[in-house]
């Protein structure tokens, strides 16, 4: 069975529309007027008779001649409306015509200009606000993305630089040995192991921000656990421990998502720590995990740019400038991404003495709503 969509120019435009309704609001009050005046007529009792007539053929003479002059009457009133329809209802849409032709001119470098709009038209301030609004969004969102690109860009390009560097030296030295050769391969692998985690941090970000396709009921503190054993030998590299106090924590959400969530929470709190730091990770039974760490001293006011691509404590931008800067600066981006694909809060506060406080709190089953997934 096939379908037939209507195309827009075979409809009726809005102003056509509104000025035959016009016209046959009027024509019908006028119909009905002269139906009421009609009947009256018929009806009347008090008629005199002329010469040579009834009282019946008086009425029937009177009322024909009624008839003729209402209905000629009420042609020309609709007509008359149509044309004065048609002229209120372009006046009425042409504060909406303006705004469709500033819709049309604006473009991606221009969207924070405002729609105009007469103040006087209340509705159409109304949806000219919304547009406004939604164009705003859309402004910051191209902005960001302008940004995340740039700073993607440059955190590729860097390693590629070092790698061309460094083939160029061994290339061009004469008295390359085993040993300068060996080292230098050695200098790649790393730069290699760089770019790999760059590019699996940006593929972690943009599943977080694609959003929860499939959800499923999880045993959060398990997660938690398993994930906390395997990250222990990384903590005792660092000379950082591990602390666990898991209370049972059903959940709604997608696991593969959750487990990129608590991953990079471990491995941010692991990396930004001292020597005999220590990581202190909790699970509730209404949902909530938390994760906390020592570490050098976040001011309050640098918290909110943490959670933006390619931010760090120590630099607007990373640049990895020298052994202690891993990390690319997509751990917390990644964390805030996933818990708004699972709608869950995420709270990141500064620690007096040192390091963060980390607390996102899942759905549970009984807040869940089935109308909002699978």
């Amino acid at each position: 069975m096939t379908s037939t969509a209507t195309s827009p120019d075979t409809l009726p435009r809005l102003r056509t529309r509104l000025a035959f309704v016009h016209s046959g609001l009027v024509f019908g009050i006028g119909v009905v007027l002269l139906t009421v005046v009609a009947v009256a007529l018929y009806g009347g009792s008090n008629t005199i008779a002329g010469p040579g007539q009834t009282a019946a053929a008086n009425n029937t003479s009177n009322l024909s001649t009624v008839l003729r002059v209402s209905a000629l009457a009420c042609l020309v009133l609709a007509g008359l409306s149509v044309t004065v329809g048609w002229m209120s209802a372009g006046r009425a849409l042409r504060p909406l015509h303006a705004m469709t032709l500033s819709a049309r001119r604006l473009s991606a470098d221009d969207l924070a200009t405002r729609l105009p709009t007469p103040p006087a038209y209340r509705e159409l301030t109304e949806l000219a606000d919304t547009l406004d609004g939604l164009l705003l969004r859309l402004h910051e969102s191209f902005t960001a993305q302008r940004q995340f690109v740039a700073n993607a860009s440059h955190e590729l390009r860097t390693p590629l630089t070092v790698q061309r560097t460094l083939l160029q030296l061994a290339l061009a030295d004469p008295d390359a040995t085993a040993t300068t050769l060996r080292s230098a391969c050695n200098d790649l692998l790393a730069l290699g192991r760089q770019q790999e985690e760059l590019i699996a941090a940006l593929l972690a970000l943009a599943n977080g921000q694609r959003g929860v396709e499939h959800w499923t009921r999880f045993d959060l503190a398990d997660l938690a656990a398993q994930l906390a054993v395997e990250h222990q030998a990384a903590a005792e590299q660092r000379g950082v421990r591990i602390h666990s106090a898991l209370a049972p924590s059903t959940v709604m959400g997608d696991i593969p998502l959750a487990t990129s969530l608590i991953t990079n929470l471990i491995e941010n709190a692991i990396r930004h720590n001292h020597r005999d730091g220590s990581v202190e990770l909790t699970t509730s039974a209404t949902g909530r995990l938390t994760i906390s760490n020592t570490g050098p001293f976040v001011p309050p006011t640098e918290v909110a740019r943490l959670t933006e691509p390619f931010q760090r404590l120590d630099a607007t931008r990373t640049g990895h400038t020298d052994e202690h800067a891993d990390g690319h600066g997509l751990g917390l981006a990644i964390v805030a991404a996933i818990a708004r694909a699972h709608n869950a809060a995420l709270t990141v506060q500064a620690l007096p003495s040192g390091g963060l406080e980390i607390s996102v709190d899942f759905v549970t089953p009984g807040a869940w709503l089935p109308g909002a997934a699978e």
